[in-house]
């Protein structure tokens, strides 16, 4: 029985054309891996099909009383609310039911008979619902999945405002789970999780008895969850049974079949188009030559799928640095409180150091503290001399309403258009995406945009904040490559030991540091 159908769906999108005709089917169990480049979709095709975006052509039929839960990276959280607030959310339907049911027991007191027994079913029925459903164990099934993701440390009554992008995660995804959908749609979850919490929610996929579908570009944790795979390219939506790496082997075997063809259909139609050309205009030969131009005419002619260009990072070197990048003494981070101990900690040029540990710790406060942008409690850091520093941060705070080409300009003012769409085109975006406003970008396209005033500066000194986040496979294998060629030094926080293990030279624990209990 199919759960979700989608038929001859199309939709452009920002003057951008994202599919055409596509359909898709997801069944009872089925793990389904949306994959693709960024930019193809496929968190476009996760708002339509959970009606946030309404598709230009096409159907979506769910099946009957299926209840979907899908985590959006991009769910507003209101300043105000406390963890346990949004957590306590998931259940808002239960408690718009026990007001249902407090309003029965106050209309029984003047029902009727007849009246009395119709209140009485469906007074049942809301009980059973409410007992079913944990409603009067809310309270302990919060603190349960507060522990479960660690956010019983940071404190339920915090503010959300005031999260990390990894605790917002969690707590979009423990409330997602507390509502214990038929259906689950994750949009990158692993995207600001720690090692941890990515190998929690690894275990708690393996083990999920309903259907979901993935979008990741953490190829080892899809490969570990998934067993179906849906790939959008060129408009298009296409199936693969198998993770990951059996959809490379047989979209490769695929691509040889097809270029096979076209090889062979193209020699086809140069003989064609020669005996046309040499013996359409002899009579003796008029009626072979137009017969062979009508099987010409009615040929179904095999085209390759357009290639999308593959991103070339290559960072500008500036002059060495001295020998030391900084020097942290008795070094005291955080805000209205203590985030770490006494911190005395030095770098020398030459050095690849990755900052690993749980969500919250205050990894990204440490960067921002080290480049002088936030004062720290207590202690000093001193900078080092000749530093050309190259931050790239975590994320974008505002939308940007520049286009991609104003963005990069206004970085290099002396820069020709030509010079700025080439350094665009290297970064891996295409012509529409150039001219397009950066808002209207997916995630991993906003990171190449970012990236491309990153590489163009000269720099000798990297400081890198999650910089995997939201890039596709292609993106992070050359953003890897460009940073082992890379002469400078590098800081770096990432929670993908498959990215930082061949990259660095050194790996800080921040859990080491920290003043703070680790879940």
């Amino acid at each position: 029985m199919s759960i979700l159908t989608v038929k001859n769906l199309s939709h452009d999108f920002g003057g951008r054309t994202i599919f055409t005709d596509i359909s898709f089917r997801l069944l009872k169990g089925e793990h389904v891996g949306l994959i693709g480049a960024n930019g193809e979709g496929k968190s476009t095709f996760m708002k339509i099909i959970t009606d946030k975006l309404q598709p230009d052509e096409g159907t979506i039929e769910w099946a009957k009383n299926v209840r979907v839960g899908y985590l959006d990276q991009h769910t507003a959280l209101e300043q105000g609310q406390s963890i346990r607030d949004v957590l306590k959310s998931a259940f808002a339907y239960l408690f718009e039911l026990e007001t249902r049911m407090n309003k029965i027991c106050e209309d029984m007191t003047t029902a009727d008979p007849d009246a009395m027994e119709v209140m009485l079913d469906e007074l049942g029925t809301i009980q059973d619902l409410l007992t079913n459903n944990d409603f009067y164990i809310i309270d302990s099934k919060v603190e349960e999945i507060g522990r479960a993701l660690g956010l019983s440390d940071i404190g339920l009554d915090h503010d959300v405002h005031d999260l990390s992008g990894g605790q917002r995660t969690k707590v979009l995804l423990g409330k997602l789970l507390l509502e214990k959908p038929d259906i689950l749609l994750l949009d990158e979850p692993t995207n600001y999780l720690d090692e941890q919490h990515i190998e929690w929610l690894k275990r708690y996929l393996q083990e999920y008895e309903n259907a979901f579908v993935l979008i990741s570009h953490d190829i080892p944790f899809l490969n570990s969850v998934i067993n179906l795979i849906y790939h959008v390219e060129n408009y298009e939506l296409n199936r693969y049974v198998g993770d990951y790496d059996n959809f490379l082997k047989v979209r490769e075997a695929k691509q040889k079949q097809v270029e096979a063809a076209y090889k062979k259909q193209q020699q086809e139609i140069a003989q064609l188009e020669d005996f046309v050309a040499r013996n359409k205009a002899r009579v003796s030969t008029r009626n072979m030559a137009m017969s062979r131009q009508k099987k010409l005419d009615k040929m179904d002619r095999i085209e390759l799928s357009r290639e999308k260009p593959k991103p070339t990072f290559s960072f500008k070197p500036a002059r060495a640095s001295g020998r030391y990048l900084f020097e942290a003494k008795d070094l005291v981070i955080g805000y209205d409180s203590p985030l770490t101990k006494a911190l005395n900690i030095s770098m020398e040029r030459g050095q690849k150091i990755a900052l690993t540990g749980a969500n919250g710790l205050g990894k990204t406060t440490l960067l921002r503290s080290i480049l002088g942008e936030i004062k720290s409690l207590s202690g000093s850091v001193t900078l080092g001399d000749y530093l050309h520093i190259g931050y790239f941060e975590q994320e974008m705070k505002e939308d940007n309403t520049n286009t991609c080409i104003d963005e990069v300009w206004e970085e290099f003012p002396s820069y020709t258009q030509y010079e700025v769409r080439s350094a665009l085109a290297k970064c891996g975006l295409t012509t529409d995406h150039i001219e397009s406003k950066v808002m209207v970008l997916s995630g991993g396209e906003q990171a190449k945009v970012r990236l491309c005033k990153l590489i163009n500066n000269e720099t000798n000194f990297l400081v890198l904040d999650e910089p995997t986040n939201h890039l596709d496979a292609d993106a992070k294998e050359e953003l890897k490559r460009a940073l082992q060629a890379y002469k400078g030094s590098i800081l770096l926080i990432c929670h993908e030991p498959e990215f930082y293990r061949d990259v660095v030279t050194d790996v800080w624990n921040c859990e080491s540091w920290t003043t703070k209990s680790v879940f």
